[in-house]
């Protein structure tokens, strides 16, 4: 089994992270009270906003995440490394594409946000490996599964968007959390098959002289 680094098991950890801090620092810092239930996180960032640069650093950071964490989950299918690769790039155009100031629609950020989450929402199948000795979350049950989670968490969010209602931001904030937490699922359960494997090695090579010197006598 190819090896995941220990800086892509890091990398991994650290997008969940990284959106959540962003958003929390970024609302104490505004002006006027924030309701993150109701507002989109992509106001925290959008152009007027008091120390939007915080809310972007967070966009930007994460999207670099992405982007090393494909690089590095070598056990994963080439495809899905691919796409998460891509969702990565996606992130770094939502943070040159920033939403319009006072609410207002902006298309490019709106394209490229739809893009990030239709990736990440797609990688985990494009990921998957055959086997036995395929780690958990590389296994194709786990990913229809993981797929199908996010289907239905982005479904709620277009359709809060749509009918303009009250959890617009709660529903973004779970569906981006969801979506980053999986690339450290899938690199921890990567780890946990590297250790067994490297286990089994180890059983196998104390066990080999004995049964050299069984075959001996």
């Amino acid at each position: 089994m190819r090896l995941v680094p220990w800086w892509g098991v890091v990398t991994a950890a650290a997008a969940p992270v990284l959106l959540a801090v962003g958003w929390i620092v970024a609302a104490s810092l505004q002006p006027r009270p924030f309701n993150p239930v109701a507002q989109s996180v992509s106001t925290l960032a959008a152009r007027g906003a008091t120390d939007r640069w915080v809310m972007s650093l967070a966009f930007l950071l994460t999207a670099c995440c992405y982007v090393a964490v494909g690089v590095a989950l070598r056990p994963a299918g080439t495809a899905g490394r691919a796409i998460l690769i891509s969702a990565g790039i996606a992130g770094l155009f939502v943070v040159l594409s920033p939403q319009a100031a006072n609410g207002g629609f902006s298309l490019a950020h709106a394209f490229w946000s739809a893009m990030g989450f239709a990736l990440l929402a797609a990688w985990p199948i494009a990921a998957t490996r055959r086997g036995d000795s395929a780690p958990w979350a590389l296994r194709l049950p786990i990913a229809v599964g993981a797929v199908a989670l996010f289907c239905c968490l982005l479904a709620w969010f277009v359709a809060e968007l749509l009918a303009g209602g009250q959890q617009i931001g709660l529903a973004e904030r779970v569906a981006g959390e969801a979506q980053a937490l999986w690339p450290v699922t899938v690199a921890v359960s990567c780890y946990l098959a590297e250790r067994q494997a490297l286990r089994g090695l180890r059983v196998d090579g104390d066990a080999q002289p004995f049964r050299l010197a069984r075959r001996s006598r």
